[in-house]
């Protein structure tokens, strides 16, 4: 076991002391290797999120917000200005926990600008590298040109063929109600009440696809809406959307479908009444 604890500390020194090997032949010579390591993994996780999401016909939307972020932090020790480094933690939090940081698009995306965001950045980094007297801000610029236009060439390359989604998902439809549904263990979605109705609210991390909705005990179908008044085909995560439930009914039930899922899922809520509420009795 000590060999082994002994082994590992050695990798990880032999792997940042290659990072700052690296580092050393760049501008950003004040950035330590284990902070280039630790940017460069949040950077990594940025891109296999967009790469998700792609598969899914989603681009970054306010997730765009990771890559000033990331450069932020990299202009934090080479500048010496510490509030740079709040302000990058800020973005890359907006990029990460906004409510919709992805939005659907409807077709292929051009690989025009992405190709030419990779040409700039390569192109400019490699001129500033080969200056006596390089320019930190500059490379961290060209950096970020790098970044972004990998993702964007990610989201042309992964995005779903034509087709592609009505294969693999079942649609959703007045027929679902009366299909085999499934009631997950841990709910997708999350109800609260106010005077307006029933918020409906997707409290997972991944996008749902809505079927129709019925208050409990009724013989009802009716579509989900938002709360414009707009018929809602999915709720993406964090999106909510409005019920108008009644003083008189006691709960919703609503059909839905995650991504990729091969048979529809039923959520169930209940509560009491507000004419009812002086009755009720806790257990």
């Amino acid at each position: 076991m000590r060999e082994l604890e002994v082994l590992g500390a050695g990798l990880g020194d032999l792997s940042v002391g290659s990072f700052s090997s690296l580092l050393e032949l760049t501008p950003l010579t004040e950035v330590s290797g284990l902070y280039a390591l630790v940017i460069g993994l949040i950077a990594l996780q940025w891109l296999l999120r967009t790469a998700r999401e792609a598969r899914l016909g989603y681009l970054p939307r306010v997730a765009w917000w990771a890559v000033p972020g990331l450069a932020l932090l990299l202009l934090t020790p080479t500048l010496d200005v510490p509030a740079l480094f709040g302000l990058g933690a800020a973005a890359l939090l907006l990029a990460e926990y906004w409510p919709l940081p992805y939005r659907r698009v409807s077709a292929r995306p051009s690989p025009a600008w992405p190709l030419v965001s990779v040409l700039i950045g390569a192109v400019l980094a490699f001129s500033i590298l080969q200056n006596q007297r390089p320019e930190p801000v500059a490379f961290v610029a060209a950096l970020c040109a790098l970044l972004a236009g990998m993702a964007g060439l990610l989201g042309v390359a992964l995005y779903p063929a034509k087709g592609a989604a009505a294969k693999t998902r079942p649609s959703l439809n007045f027929q679902t109600r009366w299909h085999r549904t499934v009631t997950p263990e841990w709910p997708d979605l999350s109800v609260t009440l106010s005077e307006q109705g029933a918020h409906l609210k997707n409290i997972s991390k991944r996008p749902v696809r809505l079927a129709g909705w019925s208050p409990a005990g009724i013989n009802a179908w009716y579509r989900v809406r938002g709360p414009d008044g707009e018929v809602l085909s999915e709720l993406r995560a964090g999106q909510e959307a409005l019920l108008p439930v009644g003083e008189r009914d006691s709960g919703v039930r609503v059909w839905y479908g995650p991504d990729k899922a091969q048979e529809a899922h039923l959520f169930r809520a209940d509560w009491t009444p507000l004419g009812r509420a002086d009755g009720r009795i806790l257990n």
